[in-house]
């Protein structure tokens, strides 16, 4: 699989993992999300910001605002809580 195939591979398993999640269903949510970090990885790719902002590392859930995470502005950086417990904190320019 070229690094093309499979950059849009994962772009469109962030699309699928979103319409799962707000469709409800966060097992094919978890499942698009984990395929997505596969393809990733055995392609050497990093995962595109929004992709990693948006999925939590522990559990693998894709993350909504308000529904299944928390996010916090703290002292110059974000704070977005799973309901697993992981936090992850992200900076942020005022």
């Amino acid at each position: 699989m070229t690094a093309d195939i499979a950059v849009e591979r994962i772009e469109r398993l962030h699309d699928l993992a979103r319409a799962a999640a707000t469709a409800d269903d966060d097992d094919r949510a978890r499942y698009y999300v984990r395929l997505a970090r596969r393809v990733a990885e055995r392609n050497r790719l990093s995962l595109p910001r929004t992709f990693r902002r948006f999925t939590c590392d522990a559990c693998d859930a894709y993350l909504r605002p308000g529904d299944n995470a928390r996010v916090r502005l703290q002292d110059g950086h974000v704070v977005v809580t799973c309901e697993c417990g992981h936090h992850a904190r992200y900076p942020y320019e005022d």
